[in-house]
Order: C-alpha cells, then structure tokens, then sequence
C-alpha cells in the first residue's frame, strides 16, 4: 500500500485514514494456544471504537492518563488508538519490568486506568490507578472482553496535534526513570520525516514482524505508526524466545531490531562455521561476493559466482529468517559495520540509524541508495544538528515537549535555543552522522588517557567468546573487563580481547579480566528493556570484586 501524503498530525488520524483507505486489508495478526487470529482495518476499528466507548463510560477526560503494561499484541494497538482519539495521554510501561519501578511510574504520572496482560503485582495495586483491565484472561481481573460495550462509539476527536500523546518512561542505566512527554505531532512529524528518507519501504506491501516492546518508541514509531502509514500488515511475535519459529511462520518482509539479535545470530554463525573449515570458507565466499554484488562491484564472471553464492549458501540464512526479510530497521545500540557487512553480504538490506526516546526517535538513518555503514545516517528533514564540544544536539518537530513534571531536568537537556542535548558524541561528515562515544561514559583514565568504552567493547564482543562484557578504569591506570564467557581461563580471555584492539591506542589494553556468572538480563536488573547494559549496576554488583582485581599485579 503506498503511505499517507500527507501524513495526518495526529495519530488516531492517521489511523482513521488507514481504515478508509484499505478497510479489507489485513491489518494485524498474533498466534494464541487457540490459534491465529487475523484482523482487517475495518475489524481493528470496530474493537477501536468500543475500547473508546469503555473508557468514556469510566469517566475518563482529556488530558488524563491510561497505562499500558503488556506484550505486543493487536489489544495493545487497539487501546492506544482508543485512547488517543479521545485525547488521553498513554503510558506504556514495559511489561516486564521490576514491580516496583512500573508502580513508581504509574503514580508519577497518575494514570487512572491501566491495561495489563498478566497477574497484578501488589506494587501496582498499591500505586493508586483507579481501573485494571486485563487484556486477556487474567484471574481477579475484569478481562477487556467483559469491560468494553458492545457497541462502539464515533464520537469525533476534541484534539489536535499539540496535544500530548504520550508520556514514556526512559528505563535509563542509572536512577529513577524520566517521564519523556511526546506530543501527537512530535510522533507524526517523526513518520512523515522517516517515510521521506526511506520511500522505497513505501511502495510495495509489506509484512511487520513485531518483537522489540512497544514500551519503546523505535518499535512504536517505526514498527507501529510507520507500518500503519504504509498499510503494512503487522504480525506479532510470541517473545524473544520464540523469534526464530515465528520469523519462519510469519514470513515478515519488515523487522525493527535492535543489534543484539543479529549480534547472537551472527555469533552462532561463526561458531558452526569454525567447526567446519568447508562452511567457513563458503560462509566468507558468500559475504564477500554478496557485498561485492551490493556495492555494484561484481562483474562478469564474478557477478555470476555471487549468484552462485546466493543460491548455495546466502539462501539458507535468509531462510531462518522467513525467507522474505527485505529490509531491516537497525537501531537502539551502537551496531558493529562488521556484523552489518556481513549480514548485507547475505543479502539483507539494513536501514540503520540513530535517535533517542526524547527525539520519537529516529533523528537520522542511512538511506537504502546512498549508504555508509560506518555511519548513522543523515538527518532526517525538518531537523538540525549543531555540535557544541562535539556533543550531538538536535533541534525539530520530533524533539519532546520536556520531562513530565521535571522542568529542572528539561532545562539541563534543551537549551535557550531549543536544541536537545543527546549526550553522545559525534560529527558531521559530508553530511552522514558519525557516533564517537557517550560524554558522560568517557572512561579518564589515571594518567589522563581518555577512552570511549563503547567502542572497546563493541571489538571485544565481535569474539563470540565473549557473551556480555563491559570495560571499566575510571581514575585507575589499566583498563579491566568485566565478562561474562564459557571460558575460564583468564588469561586467554585477556589475549583474545586485546587480540580485537589491535587498532586502538596502546592505552586501551586490557590488563585485568574479571568473569562473572551471567547472563546479565532485565529480570536481574543489569539491562535495560531494549537490551543495553546498565553500566554503573554491573559496576555496584562487582565494585568489591573490581577492587579486588586492581589490588593484583596486572598482567600484561
């Protein structure tokens, strides 16, 4: 389906629009223990207007607020959309987050009604919401089926796209989270921006497979609003643990990912490769004509090998995949050109870039024709970069109206002149974003050395030895890494990582290693919902151990 022009300001618009343009179209899917269940546009606005009539009946008005703390799943659309068209603010919380951290954010923003997908915590019955509805079959819980009227309700939107949409919690690395707050137009302005950088996405139909939380803004501009501007049809996966079924039964021509999927993918890939010196060499032959291809590099005899390449070896990776993957939407995390390189050798097309929660998200992303994988991308239209200290700051449509009821931390994030200050560290080079760190993560070391940890470990972890690792040194004259491996033996540990630093500066050497029992998971509180470390945790959890390792002599 070809997208909106424009596309309308205000989200539940853009929704409305969808249903009149393709009101047969299948808009989404999810498999249950009963089976799929598949919904039309004009079926998902049906269940939109009765969750619209359920909250008008609770009383809710304009402006106040509804929590949503579940997996992904076509309710979850559908009471956003409910929500929005009547001018409710949404928050999504992550559905698998710590009691306590869900309850703190439900009281800051005082939501009054909260739709959830499992067993109520005593946190969040405590945290003051008014309202509970399940959104499926939770035991003491009014389920979304018996809660909503029969018939639903047309009444017109009272909003326009200053109001605010949304308030989204920053799970952050350290301290309590920040309420961001996202106007309708914010989010639009986002969509129509993206689907300007990128309108190849646009012009065929297209399958979604949803899996990053729609508690994040990537999966829920990108994955949600995004798809529903193109008319795309959204399955949605069963959890992490079930991707790799549900990419084959789905078969998504479409993925929002964040690096750590395809890190893990392409780990396991090197690991059955080295056990066969045959599949290694048909694995590198493969990538490398197939980025050869990509660059329009092969030729002759060589462009029919990399068709050669293709049917033999590249086929069955994308196969694992559902065999129709046309584009990935890279983002989250800082991404290794080498993973992409290889991946894009095999023949998937990677959409990488860059933004934050503050900024809808996306700021700036590669374009499908004019790519560099080093890079981020360029600035999508309608927003400007300045880089004062070489920190990158942005100014534009998509950028937050501020922190919920946190002026103080609004004014130390967006200046007088209105740009938002991202903390990262990049530049501009004939006109692609480059990342070179985080301002605030810069390791000093003690003879004044400074070190961009992210891009140490980024090297690091390429060996698939090393399943999660961080870097610390702060004020210590060595750099140590804290990893967790299958490997015991820490010397070899310490070979292996230096072996990936070749190129840095000889201060970034690792000349402690501590291994510690993993993983380092959202349940244990060491990673943030969309998988980043949550550095000064795994720090607290072995500060003793940490000092410990720096009372030793270091090895070099």
């Amino acid at each position: 389906m070809s997208a909106l022009a424009p596309v309308p300001q205000t989200i539940d618009g853009l929704f409305r629009a969808r249903v009149a343009q393709s009101p047969d179209a299948r808009a989404y899917s999810d498999r249950g223990p009963n089976g799929w269940r598949h919904f039309t546009w004009t079926e998902a606005a049906r269940t939109v207007a009765r969750v619209r009539a359920g909250l008008l009946k609770s009383g809710v008005q304009p402006g106040d607020r509804i929590g949503v703390c579940a997996y992904n799943s076509p309710e979850w659309i559908f009471c956003d959309i409910a929500a929005l068209s009547l001018g409710l603010t949404v928050v999504p919380l992550f559905f698998n987050d710590r009691p306590e951290n869900t309850a703190y954010c439900l009281r800051d923003a005082g939501v009054q009604i909260v739709f959830v997908d499992r067993p109520v915590a005593p946190e969040i019955l405590a945290s003051g919401v008014r309202g509970i509805v399940a959104l499926k079959e939770v035991a003491g819980v009014v389920s979304l089926a018996h809660w909503m009227p029969e018939d639903g309700d047309e009444t017109p939107p009272g909003h326009d796209a200053a109001t605010l949409a949304t308030i989204v919690y920053t799970s952050g690395t350290t301290g309590r989270p920040k309420g961001v707050m996202l106007t309708h137009a914010n989010i639009t302005s986002n969509v129509a921006a993206l689907l300007d950088a990128i309108p190849e996405v646009a012009a065929r139909d297209h399958t979604f497979l949803s899996f990053l939380p729609l508690s994040h803004m990537l999966e829920r501009t990108v994955g949600g609003y995004t798809a529903m501007a193109i008319g795309a049809h959204t399955v949605f996966s069963r959890g992490i643990s079930e991707l790799a079924a549900d990419l084959r039964a789905a078969r998504p021509t479409v993925l929002v990912s964040v690096p750590k999927v395809f890190e893990r993918s392409y780990a396991r890939m090197k690991e059955e490769a080295a056990a066969s010196p045959v599949r290694a060499r048909a694995l590198g032959w493969a990538q490398a004509l197939g980025y050869a291809a990509y660059e329009g590099r092969a030729r002759g005899l060589k462009r029919i090998a990399a068709g050669f390449a293709d049917l033999l070896v590249a086929r069955a990776v994308r196969r694992k995949l559902g065999g129709r993957l046309s584009y990935v939407f890279m983002g989250g995390a800082a991404v290794s050109p080498a993973l992409l390189k290889a991946f894009t050798g095999l023949g998937l097309r990677f959409v990488q870039g860059y933004g934050l929660t503050e900024t809808s998200p996306v700021i700036t992303c590669n374009r499908l024709a004019d790519h560099d994988l080093e890079s981020v991308g360029r600035p999508l239209a309608g927003l400007a970069l300045a880089f004062p200290e070489g920190e990158v700051c942005v100014k534009g449509a998509s950028v937050m109206a501020g922190y919920w009821r946190n002026p103080e931390a609004t004014a130390q994030v967006i200046d007088g002149e209105g740009y938002f200050h991202t903390g990262d560290l990049g530049h501009l080079r004939d006109g692609r974003l480059y990342l070179t760190g985080r301002a605030k993560d810069v390791i000093v070391l003690s003879n004044g050395e400074k070190v961009a940890p992210g891009d140490v470990e980024q090297a690091i972890l390429e060996d698939p030895v090393f399943e999660q690792a961080i870097v610390v040194g702060e004020g210590r004259g060595a750099l140590a890494l804290v990893a967790v491996s299958p490997l015991a033996d820490l010397e070899d540990l310490q070979a292996r990582a230096n072996a990936r630093l070749h190129a840095f500066p000889g201060y970034t050497r690792i000349r402690y290693v501590l291994r510690v029992a993993g993983p380092w998971t959202v349940e244990n509180g060491l990673l943030t919902p969309t998988m980043k470390v949550r550095r000064q945790e795994v720090e607290a959890r072995y500060r003793e151990a940490i000092e410990d390792l720096y009372a030793q002599p270091a090895h070099h």
